[in-house]
């Protein structure tokens, strides 16, 4: 199971109430939301492999480079990445409590959380859940391999199963041509504009007749007379977009082969520094959520004393 840690944190701060506390008083409300999601995933799921993935750049270079828009209308005035006021301090909480647990957490500079999950997922050797609520890991799943995404849109409790079918179900497209929709569509929340006038419907038959968008650029140029689904009026959108489609697949295409150390990530039978977490605990009011998660990993009972 790989979890898309920003995703939960930010998930769980919106969806507990600020009101939940530490003894001296500062919201934790995300750490205890990530902390009680992961217990009842452990629970309902049953991982033999848990790691949490990092965005350790959660604006790469190489992404700007590609389209100066992505991710820029969430810039803070640092250069860093606008964020509640109250939740940046629990960040480094959350890091201190997964490394006191034993959770492991793995980062990589220069990448996303998404693309140390797209090469964990394609390293693995058997079936991989990614917990996530962002839709353009759906480009990763894979029936063969038994990689598919637990979306987290309803909320933890009411998880979206997504798989090959589910993604042609939806979106009427094969799931290996995720990217090339998006692509096409665009994502505001990610400033990616997309193609101006294409929308999913016709992303996604422009997708059925060709193929991929190499299939679809290629048939572009190549065409005379214009046939559906390439209509004079789809036709003239994408060779305005021409310099677009040259850049964005650098920009939505999850990483698969960055450079990690081998990761296992066992889940913890015990914490691996339980007066660190015992301490964590009371500092910061995390007695319930972390008993939870210690019932969900089989911990002895009174290990945290």
């Amino acid at each position: 199971m790989l979890l898309d840690a920003a995703s939960l944190y930010f998930r769980a701060f919106y969806g507990v109430p600020t009101s939940v506390t530490t003894p001296d008083g500062r919201p934790i409300n995300a750490v205890r939301g990530f902390l009680d999601m992961t217990a009842r995933l452990i629970t309902a799921h049953g991982p033999d492999r848990l790691v949490a993935c990092w965005d350790d750049d959660w604006r790469p270079a190489f992404r700007v480079e590609a389209l100066p828009s992505y991710k820029a209308h969430r810039l803070a005035a640092d250069g860093g990445e606008e964020t509640p006021d109250e939740l940046g301090p629990q960040v480094p909480i959350l890091i201190e409590v997964l490394a006191a647990a034993g959770i492991c957490r793995v980062g990589a500079p220069g990448y996303e959380a998404d693309d140390v999950i797209g090469t964990l997922a394609t390293r693995a050797r058997g079936p991989v859940d990614v917990v996530t609520g962002d839709r353009d890991l759906f480009q990763l799943v894979d029936d063969a391999r038994g990689v598919r995404v637990l979306y987290t849109a309803r909320g933890i409790s009411d998880l979206e199963f997504v798989d090959e079918a589910a993604v042609a179900a939806k979106y009427g497209i094969p799931g290996r041509c995720y990217a090339d929709f998006a692509v096409l569509r665009g994502d505001p929340s990610d400033g990616l504009p997309g193609v101006a006038g294409v929308g999913a419907k016709t992303a996604a038959a422009l997708i059925g007749a060709f193929g991929d968008l190499a299939g679809i650029r290629a048939a572009a140029a190549r065409a005379v007379v214009p046939e559906p689904p390439l209509t004079a009026a789809v036709l003239k959108k994408l060779r305005a977009a021409a310099g677009y489609l040259d850049a964005a697949p650098v920009v939505v295409a999850v990483a698969r082969d960055i450079d990690l150390p081998p990761v296992e990530g066992p889940l913890p039978r015990t914490p691996a520094d339980a007066r660190a977490l015992a301490a964590l605990a009371e500092a910061h009011g995390l007695q319930s959520s972390l008993a939870r998660l210690g019932a969900a990993l089989g911990w002895p009972e009174g290990v945290l004393g």
